[in-house]
């Protein structure tokens, strides 16, 4: 059998090493469209960007695993087609070249997510949309003392990149339409306390504010975080349901039962949440490619995995496990001192009908098993 996977990021890197640990001895080709090995997008915000790691340490693989594990890695080459009656892939080189036909037996899509653009800024200078090492680069030299740095959504992109700016003495303004940073994740009770630590450390928080473009043409360097689009054509195109991604079963398939999909680009029936979601974090990259390539190899296995993030910014640690979901929270339980800027620790818990949703803690890192355990339960 011959296994292949579109993308060339963490989740592709995973699914293969998870088919040699299985014992699979097929074919596994991956189709990446970046020149680089694989590699994980989290650090090029967080000790990357800082410079306290160089990008090496964010490779999941080097060059030599892939020979000896018999993995293909073909780099700087484009998916164009999949034929899903054929079983077969178009393929060419990033930039152009003669194209080439091949076939599979079952396909892992890992395509991911591209960065939703600012017309705005496009227009008015060079923004920087932070995915790829290229970018990471050219952000790192951008980050000296005094440098003006606009920043345009304060999601957590645009917050991890105000901290390492702040921390390289660069001057910080980051505008965000919304009331609050992160509110539309966290709620207002826990993103006033973020708002509160960029604040501390000297960041221009504008709020309910959108950009103009004198503050964008005066900056050094702009930086925009405004959402990510799952990168669903091949799936589009070759047939498959999208809908806001990929859709795909409790078994990560699609419409069609020889390809998965995993990662950003998955829109998931989530068998525990009892209703679909896509979740575009590092923990559900590995765990979906795990459980994907055991039901690529015959398996059933659903993803039960609940979602999970952390971030780092200042000498602040968070991790959150759950989903709070559309129906929202009645109430938010915060146990703690809440002032992170100066040390504090707290853990939070989001209730809806008696059950925490979701729960988080900062800066409380021998809590992690307990928040995480308390999600489901009744409070």
């Amino acid at each position: 059998m011959s296994i292949a996977i579109v993308g060339g990021g963490l989740a592709a890197a995973t699914a293969a090493t998870e088919l040699r640990e299985r014992g699979y001895d097929g074919d596994v080709v991956i189709y990446a469209a970046e020149d680089h090995l694989p590699y994980e997008r989290p650090p090029l915000s967080k000790d990357v960007l800082l410079g306290t790691k160089d990008i090496d340490s964010a490779i999941v693989h080097d060059e030599g695993w892939y020979t000896a594990n018999r993995v293909r890695l073909e780099r700087g080459v484009a998916v164009t087609a999949i034929d899903a009656a054929a079983h077969t892939l178009r393929v060419e080189p990033v930039g152009g070249g003669a194209e080439s036909e091949h076939e599979y037996d079952r396909l892992l899509l890992a395509t991911g997510a591209t960065a939703r653009h600012f017309d705005v800024a496009d227009r008015v200078c060079d923004p920087v949309y932070l995915r790829t090492v290229e970018d990471n680069t050219r952000l790192r030299a951008a980050l000296h003392p005094g440098a003006k740095v606009v920043i345009v959504g304060a999601g957590w992109i645009g917050l991890e990149v105000a901290s390492a700016a702040r921390q390289k003495d660069a001057e910080v303004t980051v505008y965000e339409v919304g009331d609050l940073p992160l509110v539309s994740v966290l709620g207002p009770e826990v993103a006033r306390l973020f708002a509160d630590l960029h604040r501390a450390h000297g960041v221009g928080l504008r709020l309910s504010t959108a950009v103009d473009e004198a503050a964008l043409a005066a900056a050094d360097v702009v930086v925009v975080g405004i959402g990510a689009i799952p990168s669903t054509r091949l799936a589009e195109e070759a047939g498959l349901d999208v809908d806001h991604g990929v859709l795909v079963d409790e078994r990560l398939r699609t419409s069609d039962p020889d390809i998965y999909a995993v990662g950003d680009v998955a829109n998931q029936q989530h068998p525990v949440l009892g209703r679909r979601i896509r979740v575009e974090h590092w923990d559900t990259a590995i765990e979906q490619a795990k459980v994907a390539a055991h039901n690529l190899l015959g398996d059933e296995e659903p993803y039960t995995h609940l979602p999970y993030f952390f971030t780092d910014q200042y000498d602040l640690g968070m991790e959150y496990f759950g989903s709070v979901g559309p129906e929202g929270y009645d109430r938010v339980d915060i146990e703690g001192d809440t002032d992170v800027a100066n040390g504090g620790a707290f853990r939070a818990y989001w209730v809806h009908d008696g059950v925490v949703r979701a729960a988080m803690h900062a800066n409380d890192w021998d809590a992690s098993d307990a928040v995480r355990d308390s999600v489901g339960t009744e409070r």
